[in-house]
């Protein structure tokens, strides 16, 4: 029997540096349950990933006994790995008195062995669009520019240059100024959720932590989403536009902006791929901008249990079973839909879970599941919701398998696919 390697825990001495502790092996946790990690099922830590130190908490680890340990050396650390990799264990820690809350981030357990940091995850996506070497910010900025001395008056392209591109980095907006892929439509400064991990809007009155952008503050006009969309859409190698973006609200907000536009869109050019990304709020909403010329829709959920759902998302004057007909409608149009799924070890990779996906799924027949890193506190945003376990965790990778198994058109991914992936893999 081949006997399985335990990669190291790591601590940080509070100075920006890392170091492996040769006396306790990594830890992983799914929810409340922590245990060992496997080099087998971690890989290397991703090109373009962040390594987190995480103030107020200790290490836990396995001794060579393999006792769990809470260790008094450094602090615990945790990776926040690159996209398009999804991650399979979330860090373990011991909180201290008066911890603080995290921002908001993904904290993904990690490890060290032979020289080299190691994750539980796997890389979801093959699409490059977001992978950190394809981005030359001194290049970024110099065609950044030169969008604003042509476009002046274009409100939205100064955003996604100044703020987007500039400011926050954010891929979507530096692929836009490189003309390349996908490319954002902010358009709603307002939103009828109130997540409690919103990144682009926290409540001061009951929210420990801030915001990791500022929201758009203005509404552009069908004009300025032309500008930006119809451009992209001619000369962009596999080019795909998304209304609803991390830095505005929820974009059915704007339906009637959102419908003008699509349909100025397409008198314009029928080439690429306009995509939504959205809470499925209002659906008759969505068979509208579908009747438009929309594409394809993205509907994110936290998790595919209701109470989880309503707990987290805190939806205004609509359901989860809304964010589901939705999905059905892109269905019945023939239209790609895929589920933003945010994923937490403890919740995602549960028996009650799993059920609770499959039932969507059967439901809507969606296209895609887009497996994306759950970015917030594990502990504050378990508080929040008052989760405290709903047995043995299966692991993410067998939801992942089983999901396979039971759904084989559904495709696995992390962005919004291009006309070839969707012409490709939609009635597979």
């Amino acid at each position: 029997m081949t006997r399985r390697i335990q990669p190291f825990a790591v601590y940080s001495d509070g100075r920006g540096n890392i170091f492996e502790n040769p006396k306790l092996f990594a830890a992983g946790r799914s929810g409340n349950h922590v245990y060992p990690l496997y080099l087998d099922e971690m890989i290397p830590l991703p090109y373009g990933s962040e390594l987190f130190e995480l103030p107020g908490r200790k290490v836990l680890g396995y001794s060579r006994k393999g006792e769990l340990v809470e260790s008094n050396q450094g602090i615990a650390c945790a990776a926040f790995i690159a996209p398009a990799h999804t991650q399979l264990s979330i860090a373990a820690w011991a909180n201290t008195p008066n911890a603080p809350v995290l921002p908001l981030y993904a904290y993904t357990a990690i490890g060290w062995y032979n020289g080299q940091f190691y994750v539980p995850a796997l890389r979801i996506d093959p699409d490059t669009r977001q992978d950190c070497e394809n981005f030359n910010q001194k290049i970024i900025i110099k065609r950044g520019k030169e969008l604003k001395l042509r476009f002046p008056n274009n409100r939205l392209i100064l955003h996604l240059v100044d703020n987007c591109a500039f400011t926050y980095l954010c891929p979507a907006a530096r692929n836009y100024v490189m003309n390349r892929w996908e490319a954002p439509l902010p358009t709603s400064p307002t939103c009828n959720a109130r997540c409690v991990g919103c990144i682009s809007k926290q409540d001061e009155s009951e929210s420990p932590v801030h915001e990791s952008q500022h929201r758009l503050t203005f509404v552009p006009t069908v004009d300025e989403i032309v500008g930006v969309a119809v451009p992209h859409l001619e000369t962009a190698p596999n080019p795909v536009v998304s209304f609803g973006q991390g830095c505005e609200g929820e974009p059915l907000m704007q339906l009637e902006l959102l419908r003008d536009a699509i349909k100025a869109i397409r008198a314009k050019t029928s080439k690429g791929i306009i995509n939504l990304n959205t809470n499925g709020s209002r659906p008759k909403a969505v068979e509208e901008l579908f009747r438009a010329g929309l594409n394809s829709i993205r509907v994110s959920m936290n998790s595919a249990q209701e109470k989880w759902y309503n707990l987290y998302i805190r939806p205004v004057n609509f359901t989860q079973a809304d964010a589901i007909e939705s999905l059905r409608i892109a269905r019945r149009f023939n239209a790609w839909s895929s589920i933003n799924y945010f994923v937490m070890p403890g919740i995602t990779d549960t028996a009650e879970e799993l059920n609770a996906l499959k039932v969507i799924i059967d439901s809507a027949r969606i296209n895609m599941i887009q497996w994306r890193n759950f970015n917030i506190d594990p502990d504050w945003l378990f508080s929040r919701i008052e989760f405290d376990g709903q047995g043995e965790p299966l692991g993410i990778k067998q939801i992942m398998e089983q999901i396979r198994k039971l759904y084989p058109w559904v495709y696995f991914g992390y962005f919004n696919p291009p006309s070839n992936i969707i012409e490709k893999y939609q009635f597979k």
